[in-house]
């Protein structure tokens, strides 16, 4: 349609300009120039005329390839106007792409069909809007300069997923926000400098080889690469108070809403009693000793019922608010029993790690509350030496559980010791765990880049493009070798796959967390139908246990989940070949790119057959990957031979 609609209202000048009745209908790619042109050279600078089939590839700035457009360089030669779309963007085989030192205005258009773009230089125009997210999808891209324009909003922190990149230029623009911790390993060249860019310099093994002109010129900036201190309160990880805004997305918490605690302060001899596992709040006691024994002789309420009324009501309390002026006795107890909890438990750490904290330490960190699900509360903590990491603190209410429970305990201990030996790059690793009279801790490695739900859902409008079918590819070969591992070196399950629980490591490698630590979820936590959709049809009910093939399943889900860009409560019922016309008609890929993509539908659909006993085993679903990323990479290198 656009086509048609440029050939003809650039129809009568072409005609003028022709040299036969042969050539009447210009090559795609003329066309593409030519209608670039009318908008953007405003002044006539560019005196392109078609007078030979071929005469375009001749052009000013112009470079062709057996006959089709792979560089198109105009820079400084003062073209005036917008970028307009559905232009040059039609030069599907382009590799470099400049218009730098030129007066064009507006908005950047819709990349995403430049596949095979490479060098894009965008910087000393006009450009206004926000960062393109198109752009995200040119993973070919080596180097980006979008500098000395008029460009606002936040920097992605998608731009991760451009590996290759060796240079990225994005200063002297109004962009704000804090910046993503970029860790591409071929990263020389780098300039953020002369935004509005806030917060602390993320510390990550590329960002410290740049200097401090690459960050100056943006005031809001702190942290050791830029040698500026970060103001800002500090929360506690036990105890004090908290303020931060929570990150999402780090573990299977950050679907839903996240509650930070509020300050709540106890009055005892104006002392604060450190309270525990970052969910008992410090209190006031207003009353003397007659309510303690007035307290003390109240019937017992079911466990399950006294903690969530106790919830209900402190809630109620943040939200207003207001300091908690009272407590049950129940919760001083439940704050005696706790620290008693402390005096007797003991960190342990796993495989061979080298103790570099304890509990006192961890206690005492500076925290973020990331979230809460089915298996606990997450938070992120700080701890004095600046270490990261991440802190689960298992909720076990199925029956009510007491705190005598020494089975469980058991049970809890020999799960860990064997988790604790797992070493993967596609597993977060489990660094430590921590029980004493019912209370369990489980710490994990931070992963600073967020999980693949806020990748792919986050910060994503209900108008962009699902992943690039690369990314899908990389991500589910990431989590298939995640998966098969824990198969493979164990009895054990993941038991509670979702795109929630796969974070992004430093170098934006998928890493799956919270593995193992099914069987201690909480079965009166409501259940999101995003999350019901992952489990297998055998697993949904009540008396089935999960096994390796409700994980292949999962990973079903969500391989169609990374295709399509849908929640998995969205995901219709279909047939395979219906399933394939489903998943091409969620996308706007290019038509050469759907026997990838049917290869890796029909890997999803395998993998979700409703029967267990017609999905494959996690190993050979990686096989079947890896088959796939083979194939492509050959049909690459034989292209790449004939470019």
């Amino acid at each position: 349609m656009h086509l048609s609609k440029t050939l003809t209202l650039l129809l009568p000048v072409l005609l003028t300009t022709l040299a036969s009745p042969a050539n009447l209908i210009p090559p795609s790619d003329a066309v593409s120039l030519l209608s670039f042109k009318r908008e953007g050279d405003q002044d006539n600078k560019l005196l392109y005329a078609l007078n030979e089939h071929y005469d375009y590839c001749e052009w000013q700035g112009v470079k062709c390839a057996q006959g089709r457009v792979v560089r198109f360089v105009v820079q400084g030669l003062g073209l005036r106007g917008p970028f307009p779309p559905n232009t040059l963007t039609r030069l599907d085989q382009l590799r470099v792409m400049s218009l730098r030192n030129n007066s064009l205005f507006g908005p950047i258009p819709d990349l995403s069909p430049l596949t095979n773009l490479k060098s894009l230089f965008l910087d000393h125009n006009h450009f206004t809007g926000s960062f393109p997210p198109s752009i995200l999808f040119l993973h070919r891209l080596l180097t980006l300069s979008l500098s000395n324009n008029n460009l606002t909003g936040s920097i992605p922190v998608q731009l991760n997923l451009l590996d290759r990149l060796i240079s990225l230029r994005l200063n002297s623009n109004n962009f704000n926000g804090t910046l993503p911790p970029f860790n591409q390993t071929a990263l020389r060249s780098f300039n953020v400098s002369s935004n509005n860019l806030t917060g602390p310099v993320p510390v990550t093994p590329t960002l410290t080889r740049f200097d401090a002109p690459s960050f100056s010129g943006n005031p809001g900036l702190c942290g050791e690469i830029i040698h500026k201190e970060c103001d800002g309160p500090r929360s506690h990880f036990f105890g004090g108070s908290s303020n931060a805004t929570a990150p999402l997305g780090q573990s299977e918490e950050s679907q839903g809403i996240v509650v930070v605690p509020s300050s709540v302060k106890k009055h005892a001899h104006g002392k604060k009693t450190g309270l525990v596992l970052g969910f008992v709040f410090g209190v006031v006691v207003l009353g003397g000793l007659s309510l303690v024994v007035v307290s003390l002789v109240r019937k017992k309420r079911s466990c399950l019922g006294k903690e969530e009324a106790l919830e209900m009501e402190l809630e109620r309390e943040r939200e207003r608010g207001e300091v908690v002026e009272r407590v049950e006795l129940g919760k001083v107890e439940k704050v005696r029993k706790m620290e008693e909890a402390h005096r007797s438990g003991k960190l342990v750490f796993c495989c061979g790690e080298v103790q570099q904290y304890t509990l006192e330490q961890l206690m005492r960190a500076s925290a973020e509350l990331l979230g809460r699900g089915s298996v606990g509360t997450t938070y992120k903590a700080v701890l004095d030496s600046n270490l990261i990491v991440t802190v689960k603190r298992l909720d076990v209410r199925q029956g009510c559980v007491s705190d005598d429970d020494d089975d469980y305990g058991k049970v809890f201990e020999r799960n860990m010791e064997v988790v604790g030996r797992f070493r993967h790059p596609n597993l977060v690793p489990l660094r430590a765990y921590f029980q004493a009279k019912g209370e369990r801790l489980v710490i994990y490695d931070y992963q600073p880049n967020g999980s693949l739900f806020n990748l792919v859902h986050g910060s994503r409008s209900a108008r962009a493009k699902p992943l690039h079918w690369t990314s899908c590819l990389k991500i589910a070969e990431d989590v298939a070798h995640g998966l098969a591992y824990i198969h493979q070196a164990s009895s054990l399950i993941h038991g509670n796959l979702k795109s929630s629980n796969v974070l992004l490591g430093v170098d934006f490698e998928a890493c799956i967390t919270d593995y193992c630590l099914s069987f201690l979820a909480d079965s009166s936590f409501p259940e999101d139908s995003d999350s019901a959709a992952y489990k297998a049809p055998e697993a949904r009910k009540s008396n089935r246990r999960a096994s390796s093939k409700s994980d292949v399943y999962a990973f079903g889900v969500l391989l169609l989940e990374l295709l399509t860009g849908k929640h998995p409560s969205q995901h219709p019922f279909l047939a395979p070949t219906e399933l394939q016309d489903w998943v091409r008609a969620m996308r706007d890929d290019d038509v050469s790119e759907d026997n990838r993509l049917e290869m890796l539908t029909e890997v999803a659909s395998i993998c979700s057959a409703t029967s267990p006993e017609q999905r494959p085993a996690m190993w050979q679903v990686l096989k079947m990957i890896q088959g796939i990323k083979e194939s492509v990479t050959m049909e690459e290198t034989t292209l790449n031979g004939f470019s």
